[in-house]
């Protein structure tokens, strides 16, 4: 395995290092809490003027056609800013399937506005008591279209999208994912709160209307395939965001550790101090290399499933340790909402909880070498 960017990767990291360090700092990213709104626009429209929006948008349309290593970079560059652009929800989710699955006309339709930062798109993947391959959605048949009904909670970016992508299952039991533009006549989407601070949305879907060419692919490819396709990025795009917010978060330790005086010595000296420090390198280590395996893997189109439970479980496990003991060596300071610590620590907890125990990936990962 050889992690190295190629140049044009590298160009698509820099770039986005560059813009989010400009864009994004502290004092930017409190007012943009205080206005309640959780898209630093002016970031999202300067990293789409760059080509890093649409960085994985096929070269047919006039970008870049990178694979999936590009976007995931710039996933865990945005996260090691605490920087709220939608890079996991536009274009992880939303710009990529489309470009994988999409028919001539749909990636005409709307990938050029993607690309060009003036549509931001979420996926509602998850349903309450079932996983992502087996929506309770449900599309039935009507004439030369369907109709949707159904509930999607706890979706990512769902309040400013103007593109939703939607699992839903078929009159046959097959599963489709389909593009509805919102709003649309028959969705609901109520704000949620959660963990980051950033809301996500509840999806009502009643009685929504849609074309045949809605549906992603127009049958071509079966939907369940699609989701997995979509699920297994998402995973691995959080594991990189983890891999940031660590990385953020033991960098803010060491410094307020090296600066921070007790007994008229730097508490960095200390040796419980010291051996924290240590174990949280070591733990935003393994997040970090863990989620590279697996980016670089589904990047390259090997197998990557066991990778993805490995990378899965440091993230879950291993961030959780990170970013409590960088707000522990902080002491009152790690709390302090004027400080950043507490962006990657919040991020941190969410992608825990989204990803489930690290435990379940544990299992599977011994189910899946077991059955080798």
């Amino acid at each position: 395995m050889d992690f190295t960017l190629n140049d044009e990767e590298q160009a698509i990291h820099d770039l986005t290092e560059q813009i989010l360090a400009d864009h994004s700092t502290n004092d930017r990213l409190k007012q943009i809490a205080a206005a309640d709104d959780h898209v630093d626009r002016d970031a999202w429209a300067a990293l789409a003027a760059g080509g890093v929006v649409g960085a994985a948008i096929p070269e047919a349309h006039g970008w870049l056609g990178l694979g999936y290593l590009a976007t995931a970079t710039a996933v865990q560059v945005a996260a090691s800013h605490g920087s709220p652009v939608p890079l996991l929800s536009t274009s992880v989710m939303g710009a990529m399937p489309i470009g994988e699955y999409g028919t001539d006309a749909q990636q005409a339709s709307w990938l050029p506005a993607i690309a060009d930062g003036s549509l931001l798109s979420a996926t509602a993947l998850f349903e309450t008591g079932t996983s992502p391959a087996k929506p309770l959605t449900t599309a039935r048949t009507d004439g030369d279209g369907y109709v949707l009904d159904g509930e999607k909670p706890m979706v990512d970016g769902g309040l400013q999208a103007g593109l939703l992508l939607i699992p839903a299952r078929l009159d046959d039991g097959s599963i489709g994912v389909f593009l509805v533009p919102s709003p649309s006549d028959g969705v609901t989407c109520q704000r949620v709160e959660v963990t980051t601070g950033r809301p996500q949305a509840h999806l009502t879907l009643s009685g929504v209307a849609v074309g045949g060419d809605a549906l992603l692919g127009e049958g071509a490819v079966d939907g369940a395939e699609i989701v997995h396709w979509i699920a297994r990025r998402t995973i691995v795009a959080m594991c990189m965001q983890m891999a940031g917010a660590a990385q953020s978060a033991i960098r803010l330790a060491a410094e307020y550790t090296k600066e921070r005086q007790q007994f008229d010595r730097p508490i960095a000296t200390f040796q419980t101090v010291s051996n924290r420090a240590g174990d949280s390198y070591i733990d935003t280590e393994a997040i970090t290399l863990t989620a590279w395996q697996a980016a670089w893997r589904l990047d390259q189109g090997l197998p990557a499933d066991d990778q993805i439970h490995m990378a899965a479980y440091w993230a879950a496990e291993g961030g959780f340790r990170v970013v409590h003991a960088a707000t522990h060596v902080h002491g009152g300071v790690g709390v302090d909402r004027d400080y950043p610590l507490h962006r990657h620590f919040l991020l941190a907890r969410q992608i825990e909880l989204t990803l489930g125990n690290g435990e379940e990936h544990l299992e599977r990962l011994g189910r899946s070498i077991a059955a080798s």
